[in-house]
């Protein structure tokens, strides 16, 4: 049963228990909490006694935890950072709250980041958080506002909003001089860059060559990362021919650092997409706070770029066709 909370130490005891703990010495420790050294052992004498044990090994001009003293500091330290951090958060309350939004690495890095500009002159005064993470996070759980998420209409968060479907089309630089992938003799001329992340529709070589009828072909060589933006920096680098999700690639598109081959597929799928979801939707309880407006303004630019990169797929993919 825990210790009642009147026979707990006095939080003064703990925060200087601590703060040795920490520094590893008491004068260090005193200066951080503007105490003189004499003033800060006797907290620490105090708390010893309290408790019936010694807490710290005393030498010269040393100290050092007893097993009491690691096993109390474990527990404390964490609670006092704890503390610490809620404090920081309830001191700021004034200052603006940013909105946070998660996206894969690969996701943050070529479709959001490029993007950013734009929407800080269209609201100058929110703030926005980028928490680039690869897993699907808890958005209540984490403090996260919004998040992007690529799955299939299945697996959609309740309450997400699609914002574009998967398009795929080969891309490589122009150095490369082509125009065309659709014969094994071009492909067994160039290095083929993979991504070995979870197999998806269209984005393992293997299946697209397949889709194009060349499922024997062998390339010059294979390349193979575990983030999507490291497929792409690699083909803007020269270093061979990669499948260009063309939603968050269409800038480097538009620049021409980056060209579309024509594969003879030009195809599509609606079995995955990319899908904007809330915290609020993830909560049990119906009863919630509605979201702040900021939240909702970078909902509703966020639509707005999506619209706009849909437009481009099909026109990408129209072109495509016709070549």
């Amino acid at each position: 049963m825990p210790t009642p909370l009147l026979r707990l130490a006095p939080l003064d005891l703990i925060r200087g228990f601590v703060a040795v703990g920490r520094r590893m010495s008491i004068t260090l420790a005193a200066e951080d909490l503007c105490l003189t050294q004499s003033a800060l052992s006797r907290q620490v004498r105090a708390l010893e006694d309290l408790l019936g044990v010694a807490l710290f090994h005393r030498g010269y001009r040393s100290i050092s935890f007893t097993p009491e003293g690691e096993r109390l500091f474990r527990t404390a330290d964490a609670a006092v950072q704890q503390l610490q951090e809620v404090f920081e958060i309830l001191s700021q309350q004034q200052e603006r709250l940013p909105v946070t939004i998660t996206a894969s690495i690969g996701v943050t890095g070529l479709w959001l980041l490029p993007r950013l500009n734009r929407f800080q002159q269209r609201y100058p005064n929110i703030d926005l958080r980028v928490a680039a993470n690869d897993r699907n996070l808890d958005l209540r759980a984490e403090g996260i506002d919004l998040g992007i998420r690529y799955c299939s209409a299945a697996s959609a968060p309740p309450g997400a909003v699609r914002l574009f479907e998967e398009a795929v089309v080969p891309v490589a630089h122009p150095s490369l001089g082509l125009a065309r992938l659709d014969d094994e003799a071009t492909i067994g001329r160039h290095v083929l860059l993979e991504f070995e992340g979870p197999r998806r529709p269209l984005l393992r070589w293997a299946d697209q060559l397949a889709a194009m009828g060349l499922a024997d072909a062998r390339p010059l060589g294979m390349l193979r990362f575990n983030q999507y933006d490291q497929v792409i920096q690699a083909a803007l680098a020269g270093q061979g021919i990669a499948l260009g999700r063309i939603a968050l690639i269409e800038p480097l598109l538009a620049q021409g650092r980056l060209v579309a081959l024509a594969d003879g597929t030009a195809s599509r799928t609606t079995a995955y997409g990319y899908w904007l979801y809330r915290a609020e939707y993830q909560a049990e309880t119906q009863a919630e706070t509605p979201p702040r407006q900021d939240v909702l303004d970078v909902v509703e630019w966020i639509e707005a770029e999506a619209r706009a990169v849909e437009a481009i797929v099909s026109r990408v993919l129209s072109e495509q066709a016709e070549r």
